[in-house]
C-alpha cells in the first residue's frame, strides 16, 4: 500500500465532516408555509450580505454556509433561469428544474473536488394553490429532500425543527407563521433577535408576476407586533411537588386512648 494512500469511503467522509462543520457555524434559516404562500426568516446581521433571495417569477432561494460559495449558486441559478424563460417560456422555469441544476453541480463538486462546498441551499417555489407550494432543500453532496410545510437547515436545524414540528400548522396566517418561525428559531429561555437583524421576505401567490417581496421596516414590525398580539398568554402551571393551599385543617391524631400493640387482642 503506498505512503499517504486513503480508501474513496474515507476521502468521502472526511469531505462529509469538513463540509458539516463548516455549516454548522452559520445561522439556521427556516422555510415554511402560510395560507397565501411561502415564507422565509432568517437572523441576519448584515444589511449588505443576504441569505434570501429572489430566483424568478415565483421562485425563491434560501441558503446557510459560506457566501461566496452560495452566492455563486444563486447567480447561475438565476441566469440558468432568465435563459430558459427567454428561450421558451416563463413558466418552463420550475423550481424542480432548478433543484436538479443545483443537485447536478453540488454532486459533482463534492465528487470531484479537494474541498467540498460548505453550503445547505433551499428552493421554494409558489403555486396557485398551497397544494402545488413546492420546497426543495439540498445539502453539500447534492442530495435533495422534497419537504412538506416547512424546512430548517444551518448550524441548529435538528433543534429547529423539532420546534417546527410542535407549532407548525397548516393555513396560518402570515402573522402566525412569522410567530412560529421566531419560536422554532430561538432557543428556550433566549432572547429573540431584534428587527434589524431579522431577514425576512416572502412569496406571495397573490401578487402580480413577480411573487417575491421582501418584508422590512414598518411592514415586519406591525406583523410582529399583531403576531404577539394572537399569542395566548402561557399559564403558570403548578409544580407537582407543590399541594394546593385548602382552608381544612390539617388532620389530628383520633380521640380517646392509643392503642399502642400491648392490649390483647
Amino acid at each position: 500500500m503506498p505512503f499517504g494512500y486513503a480508501s474513496p469511503e474515507q476521502i468521502m467522509r472526511d469531505k462529509a465532516d469538513y463540509a458539516r462543520k463548516g455549516i454548522a457555524r452559520g445561522r439556521s434559516v427556516v422555510v415554511l408555509q402560510y395560507v397565501d404562500g411561502l415564507l422565509f426568516v432568517a437572523p441576519n446581521p448584515s444589511r449588505a450580505l443576504h441569505k434570501i433571495s429572489e430566483i424568478y417569477d415565483r421562485i425563491g432561494f434560501a441558503a446557510v454556509g459560506r457566501y461566496n460559495e452560495f452566492e455563486e449558486l444563486r447567480r447561475g441559478g438565476i441566469r440558468y433561469a432568465d435563459i430558459n424563460g427567454f428561450t421558451y417560456d416563463r413558466t418552463d422555469v420550475t423550481g424542480r428544474g432548478l433543484a436538479n441544476l443545483y443537485a447536478s453541480n453540488l454532486g459533482r463538486i463534492f465528487t470531484e473536488s479537494i474541498k467540498s462546498l460548505e453550503v445547505e441551499v433551499v428552493i421554494a417555489e409558489v403555486g396557485e394553490t398551497p397544494e402545488s407550494d413546492a420546497i426543495y432543500r439540498l445539502t453539500f453532496d447534492g442530495s435533495v429532500f422534497d419537504e412538506h410545510g416547512f424546512a430548517a437547515m444551518g448550524g441548529q436545524a435538528e433543534a429547529v425543527v423539532n420546534r417546527l414540528k410542535e407549532r407548525y400548522r397548516e393555513s396560518m396566517s402570515l402573522a402566525d407563521a412569522l410567530e412560529v418561525a421566531l419560536s422554532a428559531l430561538t432557543e428556550p429561555g433566549g432572547e429573540r433577535p431584534p428587527v434589524g437583524q431579522l431577514e425576512v421576505a416572502v412569496l406571495d401567490r397573490n401578487r402580480e408576476h413577480r411573487k417575491f417581496l421582501r418584508l422590512t421596516g414598518a411592514r415586519l414590525e406591525g406583523l410582529l407586533a399583531q403576531s404577539s398580539a394572537t399569542t395566548p398568554p402561557e399559564t403558570p402551571t403548578a409544580s407537582p411537588l407543590e399541594t394546593p393551599p385548602s382552608d381544612t385543617p390539617p388532620p389530628t391524631g383520633p380521640e380517646g386512648p392509643v392503642d399502642d400493640g400491648s392490649s390483647p387482642l
